[in-house]
């Protein structure tokens, strides 16, 4: 009988020929006990300089897994030093068009860390951290207390200068002092009489709690209450601290929060230098509240960064300390044998950065990230992978390759909480302003050290490239402008969920399974050449809107 479409022949066309057909039931034993070659290269035939040279993360894809689980499951909680640990493996750059207290604050809100930039008066920085110590609590204990001499008008200015308006007021004005009431916002914002004491206006009909209720039980009764805050006293009725329901609320909202176990309050980190002023900056920021400086410099591996860990392991135990930027092994070991407890990767990989272009010095940021990580891993050393980062991918690459977070700094440069305003391009589209450190403009920055001695020479441009004192500036990068990226409250949600759906696609449920299955060579890599690259991006299309998400 003739042949038509769609009929099978036996006798046609074969996929393999000469070879026998087998069952397809055994196609995992036959790929398990027979096949001979893994699809793929593990991380160190990768990685492997001599061989493929100097990669970056545009160098490569991540070979798919086996998908068993949502990919809301994926776990991504990772170490951002020793002791302390983040709900997700973002971090911002401390960057004067970056971080500030705005973006530390939400950063830290969401699960990651904002790191505050010190191109600014070492007072100024202390107020930014202030502002993040201060921005959630669980009992506040060091609460802003009224005398009964307070008038209506000081209390509105301290509503100004603190961003909150309810206020215990005791006998002596002081914690540990006698309760006899409360003012709120609305028992000041319309009173006729500013020269009027707060006794006047304020609420005596007071829901309080014993000393040694617990956090769930006092947020229990905070919310029974109705009230805006809720007083803790002793038996004496001495008020010894505060729960505030905008906590409360908080809590709610923002479950992945990075928060200190023992006070609540959101984790704060800042940068400072390695000049001698430094440890002064360091002090008054220790005083404010700070839970992690980093050491800010595009070359760590020097005597002045070894030298300034020392003294600040030595001098503030309890504070953690992030050194870097390195790129080699070398480097990290000495600043590993100094005590850090976190490591920054990454030299001339920033989107503003030319210091691989004008110094011929740097090395592509991948083959950064792995070597150093995988030295660093050897003492419980966390690492940041900062720069080169320019989308969802880039960041699953640097924690493929065993960073545990990920530090960005133009990506989040447009977003509402970075410092400055936006205005309109040439181009007609919304921008915001965003500069390198190293830029000529971040090292003339007369923002740093204003009004101290040798203020000319203080600014962290300047400090962070080792020109304190030259006579002529050379940049190390560039000014410009990024697009706006509307809010970090929808903006890194949207990193956040690709990063889990693409850790799903590889078939690893958290980023310790993930740096597991790299170590092991389960997770497989694949060189990009130059065609390769194009077809994964968008191609053939004569027009296309790239909308990231909604």
């Amino acid at each position: 009988m003739p042949l038509t479409n769609g009929d099978v022949d036996s006798s046609g066309p074969q996929l393999a020929p000469g070879n026998k057909i087998l069952d397809h039931t055994t196609a995992l034993d036959y790929l398990e006990h027979e096949y001979k070659h893994q699809d793929g290269l593990d991380v160190q035939t990768l990685l492997d300089s001599r061989t493929h040279g100097g990669l970056t993360y545009n160098d490569f894809l991540v070979l798919p897994g086996y998908i068993g689980f949502p990919a809301s499951e994926v776990a991504l909680d990772t170490r951002v030093t020793k002791r302390i640990t983040l709900k997700t493996p973002l971090l911002s750059s401390p960057m004067d068009t970056v971080t500030e207290h705005s973006m530390a604050i939400h950063m830290a809100l969401l699960g990651g860390l904002g790191v505050i930039h010190h191109n600014c008066s070492a007072e100024d920085q202390a107020e930014m951290v202030r502002k993040v110590k201060r921005f959630e609590n669980g009992f506040i204990l060091d609460p802003v207390v009224l005398s009964p001499n307070t008038t209506v008008s000081e209390a509105k200015q301290l509503k100004e200068e603190w961003g909150f308006g309810g206020f215990p007021v005791t006998e002596d004005g002081t914690l540990r002092s006698k309760l006899i009431g409360m003012i709120t916002t609305r028992d000041i914002q319309f009173h006729p009489s500013p020269s009027d004491p707060v006794t006047s206006v304020m609420s005596t009909d007071l829901v309080t709690a014993p000393s040694g209720t617990t956090l769930a039980e006092a947020n229990a009764v905070l919310s029974r209450s109705k009230k805006g805050k809720l007083p803790i006293v002793d038996s004496s009725h001495n008020l010894v601290s505060l729960l505030s329901r905008s906590d409360l609320m908080k809590n709610l909202h923002y479950p992945l929060a990075s928060k200190l176990p023992h006070s609540k309050q959101l984790i704060c980190a800042a940068a400072i230098g390695t000049r001698p002023e430094d440890k002064d900056r360091l002090q008054i920021l220790a005083d404010a509240g700070l839970d992690i400086v980093v050491l800010d410099s595009s070359q760590g591996n020097s005597i002045f960064q070894v030298e300034m860990i020392k003294y600040i392991k030595n001098n503030y135990p309890g504070l953690d300390v992030i050194g870097g930027n390195v790129v080699t092994v070398a480097q990290a070991a000495n600043l590993i044998a100094a005590g850090v407890d976190g490591l920054r990767i990454g030299m001339g990989s920033g989107s503003a950065c030319i210091t691989q272009e004008v110094m011929a010095v740097g090395r592509p940021q991948a083959a950064s990230v792995f070597n150093v990580s995988s030295f660093a891993a050897r003492f419980g050393v966390p690492c940041i992978a900062d720069g080169g980062i320019q989308n969802v991918g880039h960041i699953v690459k640097g924690l493929a390759l065993g960073a545990s977070t990920v530090m960005m700094g133009g990506l989040l440069a447009g977003t509402t909480e970075s410092p400055g305003s936006y205005y309109v391009s040439q181009e007609g589209k919304l921008v915001k302003a965003y500069r390198g450190m190293g830029s000529i403009d971040a090292m003339e920055d007369k923002k740093a050290g204003s009004g101290t001695k040798g203020a000319a020479k203080s600014d962290a441009g300047k400090a962070r490239y080792f020109s304190e004192g030259d006579r002529l500036l050379v940049a190390q990068g560039v000014s410009g402008s990024v697009l706006d990226r509307g809010s970090v409250t929808k903006f890194v949600p949207y990193l956040l969920a690709g990063l889990q759906h693409s850790l799903q696609d590889i078939g690893m449920k958290s980023l310790t399974a993930l740096r597991e299955g790299v170590r092991d060579g389960e997770v497989r890599f694949e060189l990009r050449t130059v065609s390769a690259q194009a077809e994964g991006n968008v191609h053939g299309l004569h027009s296309f809107d790239k909308k990231l998400y909604s």
